[in-house]
């Protein structure tokens, strides 16, 4: 009985003759969409407008602020709502940051090709002037 069956099988198979027909139509070449992507905002200010506070680069002491901003839909920090994400250790740093924020330009956030409003996180980084150097 174990042989019938697989001898059925078998003929089932390979006693047809008969190719399958694999035929596919695809469909006519179509241009894709044009993909419209999520952007984070991107910084437009060439230089930070950050000021350095002097008594610190006197002393060569250096650190990093990350700001917390709500940009709007045109790339402007809201002022109200900056914020310091992560503090420098150094509170003339930490305001020196905040004092800069207003000045921060962006291309603004994109969803879907579209500006929009976003909170977002940006890092500044005080390192005093290599060597002896002062600032201006």
């Amino acid at each position: 009985m174990i042989r019938r069956g697989l001898g059925f099988g078998l003929v089932c198979c390979l006693g047809c003759g008969t190719k399958p027909d694999v035929t596919v139509t695809l469909p006519a070449d179509q241009p894709a969409p044009s993909a419209k992507r999520d952007e984070p905002p991107v910084p437009l200010n060439p230089d930070a407008p950050v000021q350095y506070p002097a008594a610190l680069a006197a002393q060569r002491i250096g650190g990093s602020v990350i700001l917390r901003l709500f940009l709007d839909s045109t790339g402007r920090a809201v002022p109200e709502s900056t914020s310091i994400q992560e503090s420098s250790g150094y509170p003339a740093l930490d305001s020196a940051a905040l004092a800069a924020a207003p000045r921060l330009r962006y291309a603004p956030a994109l969803r879907d090709g579209k500006p929009i409003s976003v909170p977002f996180l940006q890092p500044l980084n005080f390192r005093p002037p290599p060597g002896g150097a002062t600032l201006p």
